[in-house]
């Protein structure tokens, strides 16, 4: 495989991983939590509980994108601040490591990286939404 094979490889593993991770936690959110409980939990941290529901939707179409292959770039950079504020709150305070109590920010640090890397790598191989040459 020559390097472009390789990046392209690269960039669909890491946008269909991160796609399927979202649609973890978006169903976490809807099946698990409930809309509502979600919404009252961001209320708790002193998030507007309204926000839960544009977090959700993110998570939902975000994901859907990222394995699709549309808007990669952008999809990525706009669900960067979801990462972010999961660090702030609840995460930051937990400390860095994800398995201290009530998980470190560890984890949303490190998506939040990937999710930079993938907007730099874009769509990669078998997207929907095929490259400008």
């Amino acid at each position: 495989m020559n390097n472009t094979n390789n990046a392209n490889l690269a960039a669909l593993l890491l946008r269909v991983s991160m796609g399927i991770l979202f649609l973890a936690h978006a169903g976490l959110k809807i099946f698990i939590f409930t809309p509502a409980g979600t919404a009252g939990f961001f209320e708790s941290l002193g998030f507007p509980g309204p926000l839960a529901y544009l977090v959700i939707a993110a998570e939902l179409f975000g994901g859907l994108a990222l394995i699709a292959g549309v808007w990669t770039r952008w999809v990525s950079i706009a669900l960067i601040p979801v990462l972010l504020g999961s660090i702030y709150a609840p995460h930051g305070a937990a400390g860095f490591f994800f398995s201290n109590p009530n998980g470190g920010w560890e984890f949303p640090a490190f998506w939040a990286v990937a999710l930079a890397a993938l907007a730099l790598l874009g769509n990669g191989a078998y997207a929907l939404q095929k490259a400008r040459g």
